[in-house]
């Protein structure tokens, strides 16, 4: 049975935490051209109160906010693939240790290869289980329970069969003479892949919170926290420090958890290498200034040597004018021309590199523009207008809008491909918020508040809060087609960072248009 292609582009946005929000965007080419272009514009209401433009906020500031991962998605195979497919990490393992024929290196790609997508098939179950368990809770139903029941028995058996296989495997290896750093970086993959397993079962657990604690859920309940007791007992007896301790503060175990995602999901990410493409164009715009500039100087000076002797005063002066005119229009000029640039050209160009092969796979350009410079499309203006308060504010209360706009061009054709075609780019952007929060005011007031009763008067708690929209605009161009999505968001802040996140609204369907234009 065919599956349905996945689509091009899929949005996540969240909080990531109080002082950052985060966008993560899943570039997935279909193959049907040999270039993707994808643009993403985020429009942000700032309220003039925040104090937020671009002489208090420049575009290094900005940029110094914005922390940005780019990385292959992790490929998708369900355990039972992981255990059954030639093309699966663990059979190219086994035979790799059998033949002799791959190097310590590919070993040590092909276990940390194994974790991430081990972690992808446990991530997949424990969403599953939260989705189902909301309709379950909405609408009790057998054939749903019995669906939940089928779907974590064949999880937690295909996940304990898979550690057992790679543990098999482990083991084996340590009697050939690998290097220490190989040894070191294959139990460090086991113990990851240990704490993949504590980490969604439990949360599976905590999800069915809302659901009987009897019967088959219980069941449930029992069957995936044996295996994360199972698991646990393995790290102690291995006299691993990564054991949660329901006293203490848990700090091992955090850094180790971080340390070991980390450790073992940098195979798949790409490096950013910046390039000085928007330094070059204006270079040429201010040699041009300067070239104008230096035209009115020399047909002045000629000017003056037929009109005037060069030995006169009046020659002297018309000289000193025309220097300290042709010094004004080079500096005008410089200004207007570096106007142009920044409407027309990104600030800032980087190539999207793949650290293992050296290949470009494409290339990622950026810029941010500031109030007046920014024109805010009627669709986006259209989502805001749904809110009263911004239905009637406009041209009443000031509020700053900034426009941060984001260009990825993919070679489809230098992208890796698996058995279900064209690898596609997961790339994460997380927006420091902290500099929005330093104007504003006190999070807690004291109300003054009348008892009916006894007209007492008493004080109740008032929290002061700012709320900051932020409009997406998604443009997705190949094969001559292009599609369009719009999301908007608000995030309710107040000096202590972000409190939560609502969505006005969702996203649309993709839909078609004009082919793509440039940054304006």
């Amino acid at each position: 049975m065919s599956q349905d292609p996945a689509p091009l582009l899929q949005i996540r946005l969240d909080v990531h935490d109080r002082k950052q929000f985060e966008i993560k965007l899943e570039y997935q080419p279909s193959g049907a051209d040999d270039e993707t272009r994808y643009l993403v514009e985020t429009y942000v209401f700032l309220p003039a109160s925040l104090n937020i433009d671009a002489e208090t906020y420049p575009r290094a500031s900005f940029y110094a906010d914005i922390h940005n991962y780019i990385r292959f998605k992790t490929p998708v195979m369900a355990l039972e693939e992981l255990l059954s497919s030639d093309a699966a990490p663990l059979a190219k393992l086994e035979a790799g240790l059998l033949t002799g024929l791959v190097s310590e290196s590919v070993l040590v790609y092909q276990s940390k290869l194994l974790s991430c997508i081990f972690r992808g098939a446990l991530r997949r179950f424990a969403n599953g289980v939260d989705e189902q368990c909301e309709g379950m809770a909405r609408v009790p139903s057998e054939g749903a329970c019995a669906r939940l029941e089928s779907d974590a028995g064949a999880v937690t058996d295909g996940a304990r069969r898979v550690l057992e296989r790679f543990r098999t495997w482990a083991r084996s290896a340590n009697r050939y003479r690998l290097q220490e750093k190989t040894r070191a970086s294959i139990r460090l993959v086991d113990e990851y892949m240990s704490l993949t397993v504590e980490q969604f079962f439990r949360k599976a657990v905590a999800d069915m919170d809302a659901l009987p604690r009897s019967g088959v859920y219980i069941e449930l309940r029992k069957d995936l926290m044996d295996e994360v007791l199972r698991e646990e007992q393995y790290r102690k007896d291995h006299q691993l420090r990564s054991v949660i301790s329901p006293t203490g503060d848990n700090e091992e175990y955090m850094h180790r958890f971080g340390f070991l995602k980390k450790f073992c999901m940098n195979i798949l990410f790409l490096s950013a290498r910046r390039a000085q493409r928007r330094q070059g164009w204006e270079e040429v715009l201010f040699a041009l200034a300067a070239g104008v500039a230096m035209s009115f100087a020399t047909a002045v000076a000629f000017w003056a040597q037929v009109r005037y002797t060069q030995a006169s005063l009046n020659f002297f002066l018309i000289m000193v004018v025309g220097y300290m005119m042709k010094d004004r229009i080079k500096e005008g000029m410089r200004r207007i021309f570096s106007q142009v640039a920044a409407r027309h050209l990104f600030d800032r160009t980087a190539h999207i590199v793949d650290p293992v092969t050296e290949r470009n796979l494409g290339t990622c350009e950026e810029k941010v523009d500031y109030g007046r410079a920014v024109r805010v499309p009627e669709e986006v203006m259209a989502l805001r207008f749904r809110d009263d308060f911004i239905t009637a504010s406009q041209g009443e209360l000031s509020e700053t809008v900034l426009r941060y706009q984001k260009q990825v061009v993919l070679d489809v054709d230098l992208l890796p491909r698996a058995e279900r075609g064209v690898s596609g780019i997961t790339d994460i952007i997380r927006l420091n918020v902290e500099r929005y929060l330093r104007d504003m005011d006190e999070p807690e007031y004291a109300l003054e508040y009348v008892d009916l009763e006894d007209y007492s008067v008493g004080r109740v708690r008032g929290a002061k809060s700012y709320q900051v929209d932020l409009a997406f605009r998604f443009f997705v161009q190949e094969a001559g087609q292009e599609r369009v999505s719009l999301q908007l968001v608000r995030l309710v802040m107040d000096r202590n960072g972000i409190k939560r996140m609502l969505r006005l609204f969702p996203e649309q369907p993709p839909r078609p248009e004009q082919p793509m234009r440039s940054a304006a």
